[in-house]
């Protein structure tokens, strides 16, 4: 059972460190230098034009993609130059989302937030249910969605599945990619209070990378914004807008004149 309490931002250690990291496809370098740290109990939006490498650098962070100069610490562990076996530690203490969510299609919800527990624990057979109802229930699901299939979720009800197995270890991070994409806006906030309930009861530290100005503006406590391989601004939501750089001015007027045109539902 969940025993961790609320532990909300901290000054202690970094909790992410990327430190000058540099990637490079081909003779295209995407990211010359990119730097920030994340404190602990924070709700972070990383941000930036198509082609800017943001969910690479998520990747990178969670080490799946290596990147070609610098170095990236999750929980005090160098992702890419630790033995194996640290990496594998640490790995268990974060979660991840993919875009679509990744389940496992020929899975049961409630089977897809099972496979860490069965991958990664010893988890007593008993306890297994009691646990998986936990996560559905965190990530806003009520017990009888763990039955179906994925191909029987709305888009919604998917990415929260995603987001039940990715809470599965009881994770310290998470890292998601565009969470909100492709949901109407009144289930995309319903996904936004989810989130920031995450971080504010849970002690969560969540890293998203997004296009959504509303998630921007209702949820998120720091923006990192990259732009020409660097990172363009750093701060709050608020000091970023106020920000003198016209190309931060220009993203949010476009951001804000798609946010104006319905979606489709």
């Amino acid at each position: 059972m969940h025993t961790r309490g609320p532990r909300g931002p901290d000054t202690g250690a970094p909790v992410v460190e990327v430190d000058r990291v540099v990637t490079r496809f081909g003779a295209q370098t995407v990211h010359d230098g990119v730097s920030f740290a994340l404190a602990r109990g924070t709700l972070t939006a990383l941000i930036g034009a198509s082609g800017t490498g943001k969910s690479v650098l998520l990747r990178e962070i969670i080490g799946l993609v290596r990147p070609d100069g610098g170095r990236v610490r999750v929980l005090g562990t160098d992702m890419w130059s630790a033995p194996a076996d640290e990496v594998a530690a640490v790995r268990r203490r974060f979660g991840m989302m993919f875009q679509d969510g990744a389940l496992f299609s020929s899975l049961t919800v409630a089977q897809n937030v099972a496979v860490p527990l069965i991958e990664h624990t010893r988890t007593p057979a008993e306890l297994m249910a009691p646990l998986v109802a936990l996560r559905l229930a965190q990530a806003g699901l009520a017990p009888e969605a763990g039955a179906k299939m994925p191909s029987e979720l709305s888009g919604g009800m998917r990415k929260r599945a995603a987001i039940a197995r990715a809470l599965a270890l009881e994770p310290e991070v998470l890292f998601l990619d565009e969470p909100t994409s492709g949901l109407d806006p009144a289930t995309a906030r319903g996904f936004d209070s989810l989130l920031r309930s995450l971080v504010d009861d849970l002690g969560i530290t969540v890293l998203l990378v997004t296009h959504d100005l509303d998630t921007l503006l209702t949820i998120v406590d720091r923006l990192i914004v990259l732009a020409d391989g660097g990172v363009r601004a750093d701060g709050s939501v608020t000091d970023v807008m106020r920000t003198d750089d016209a190309w931060i001015h220009a993203y949010f007027a476009v951001r804000t004149m798609v946010a104006d045109v319905p979606r489709a539902r």
